[in-house]
């Protein structure tokens, strides 16, 4: 089973996605955890990505799609993935669909946490606070939160249109919002 979780940052993509892991014994494939992990590596791609990230912008889609294609490939992690916070855009939608038909796999369920701004703050805030994450600056949040509201309008209308597509409400408690998942996928 394969599963999309989406929505702004601070939605609880990472929360849900642990439970997932658990649930369906799958793997989180997490960009933003890819990526600071490039970062950590002090990698060239590492020295772009932490200026995309500085300035509020979205990494570059070529360097999500590639660093998300061994993961995809992967034999162990087949059918098992679980998408946290991909994709965040059209065109990385589309680069799924065709590296997930390459490797002969679909998307069996898409989950849309769609949370408010001001929820959106109150979690960061907290968040900054527990997990001292470089990348938990507000003002750096609210440059990737009207960012995502952008760039991820068509991948909503994209994905909305399909029978296993369901928009959750975010701003419920974490055990609200893992208990509305776990309806949905009836296992």
């Amino acid at each position: 089973m394969n599963i999309i979780l989406f929505g702004p940052p601070g939605a609880g993509k990472g929360t849900q996605a642990k439970f997932l892991v658990k649930k369906i014994n799958g793997f989180q494939i997490s960009t933003g955890d890819i990526l600071r992990e490039e970062i950590n590596k002090d990698t060239e791609i590492g020295k772009k990505i932490i200026n995309n990230m500085n300035e509020g912008k979205f990494v570059d889609d070529g360097i999500v799609n590639s660093l998300l294609k061994n993961h995809i490939f992967d034999p162990n992690k087949k059918e098992k993935l679980i998408f946290d916070g991909y994709p965040r855009s059209l065109s990385q939608a589309k680069n799924l669909d065709i590296l997930l038909d390459q490797s002969k796999q679909k998307i069996d369920h898409i989950f849309f946490l769609n949370v408010n701004k001001e929820t959106i703050i109150k979690r960061i805030e907290k968040r900054k606070i527990l997990e001292k994450r470089s990348d938990d600056d507000l003002d750096t949040i609210l440059k990737r939160y009207d960012t995502y509201i952008k760039t991820t309008k068509p991948v909503l209308d994209y994905y909305s249109k399909n029978s296993n597509f369901q928009e959750i409400d975010g701003s419920m408690e974490i055990d609200q919002i893992t208990n509305k998942i776990e309806a949905f996928l009836n296992v």
